[in-house]
């Protein structure tokens, strides 16, 4: 799977986790230099506290367009900071 965002690649996996119709990637598996950590944080009452990051791809800022969880619940364990996307970023094959 790879992950698009302004005509780039920001993440590429073959080993990705779907939950809830998102797919998650191994944090390894992201190319670092388009991410800036974010202070947002959102709380899932399942998974646990999400944290965001920032995209930031040839001059543009796609603002707090991953998020992943650092802590996760039992529940939630297999995704334990793997990163997701929303926000224009396109999940292809």
């Amino acid at each position: 799977m790879k992950a698009i965002w302004n005509d780039t690649v920001i993440a590429e996996s073959n080993e990705t986790v779907v939950v809830e119709n998102n797919h998650y990637f191994p944090h390894d598996s992201i190319k670092k230099e388009f991410y800036k950590s974010s202070n947002t944080h959102s709380v899932c009452p399942w998974k646990g506290q999400a944290h965001y990051y920032s995209l930031e791809v040839n001059g543009k800022e796609n603002t707090d367009a991953a998020w992943f969880y650092p802590e996760v619940s039992e529940l939630a364990k297999g995704i334990k900071n793997y990163v997701a996307f929303w926000k224009g970023v396109q999940v292809v094959e």
